[in-house]
């Protein structure tokens, strides 16, 4: 497995670029590269040349998080305005403006069905759940406080939450906090089930293997990478090489590597199998906020790819095989 760099986009928003993702191909067009900067703005661009497609406005502060449907017909934003945006892909045109006070959203995805949106919600310490049919707000799932020593912290500030991430089959999610703790819901039942523990910074990023359910990915500010068996609440691998906070991780769609960017300016190349890196690439001149492989399918689409997004206000395309 190798990355080989294809093309870097200088300057690709105004501001430094902290979001990342990739909207699935339609029948009638192939997969979009989205991106959400400081800048207030959300771009799509094309995914073999990074021309951009078009700029989206809308939002008062700076996106920190993006996320696409996977019928790859909506996508939806979140700013620092406590704001999220939900807009059709192809036409920008607004479906619905999801307010989640009291604290700013930093991280949204959307469930694999494309029934519910999950918002992770900062300082409300908690995931708000969105129906994606009617907009409605349907569950509010609160992080429990963890057992142990952490727990002298009487501020309850410490479990701001970051991170969020589905299951391939949409039963679990995981979140992840500022005290280092992953916790895993069953969605059905709106359920806390178990705290994974194993990092003791922030949890800035979390993806479950597409390939194997049980298997989810973390990144931290400790800079490790963790894999966890997320149903069994055993810690399986950590891995370490970065030099600094490990800020975003993705799976590839084959499930064979990770991806991870650092604000070390690298972004890593993992093999699962082995636990270790096999490649570094330092296209980036600052903080890596954001990596995403693109998904599988569209039409003509041989070969894998990565993107990656800055601090220094680029955007990098990697060929992944």
């Amino acid at each position: 497995m190798k990355l080989a760099g294809l093309k870097s986009f200088e300057n690709a928003h105004d501001e430094s670029v902290w979001a990342a993702t990739w909207v699935p191909a339609t029948e009638t067009r192939p997969a979009l590269l989205l991106t959400g900067s400081l800048d207030e703005t959300v771009k799509l661009w094309g995914s073999d040349d990074l021309v951009l497609e078009r700029t989206n406005t809308g939002h008062c502060l700076g996106v920190v998080s993006v996320a696409a449907h996977p019928s790859g017909l909506i996508a939806a934003s979140a700013s620092l305005d406590s704001f999220v945006r939900v807009f059709d892909v192809d036409t920008n045109a607004t479906i619905a403006t999801l307010e989640a006070p009291p604290s700013e959203v930093w991280q949204l995805r959307f469930n694999p069905q494309g029934s519910t949106l999950a918002v992770a919600g900062g300082g409300s310490a908690s995931i708000k759940l969105w129906d994606t049919a009617t907009w409605d707000l349907i569950a509010t799932l609160p992080i429990p406080r963890s057992e142990g020593p952490k727990t002298s912290d009487k501020s309850g500030s410490k479990k701001f939450v970051l991170s969020v991430a589905w299951s391939p089959d949409g039963k679990r999610l995981a979140c992840g906090s500022m005290d280092g703790t992953i916790s895993i819901f069953d969605v059905a039942r709106a359920k806390f089930l178990h705290h994974l523990e194993g990092h003791f910074m922030p949890v800035r990023s979390l993806v479950y293997s597409p390939i194997e359910p049980r298997l989810l990915f973390s990144a931290s500010d400790d800079m490790h990478v963790h894999m966890y068996d997320a149903e069994g609440k055993s810690l399986v691998g950590a891995m370490t090489g970065h030099g600094s906070w490990v800020l975003s991780v993705d799976v590839s769609p084959d499930g064979a590597a990770i991806a991870t960017g650092s604000s070390d300016a690298t972004v890593r190349l993992w093999d699962i199998s082995m636990r270790a890196a096999v490649q570094t690439m330092s296209n980036h001149t600052d903080l890596v906020w954001g990596v995403a492989f693109r998904p599988p399918g569209g039409i003509g689409v041989r070969t894998g790819r990565l993107a990656s997004v800055s601090d220094d206000k680029s955007i990098s395309l990697y060929d992944y095989s």
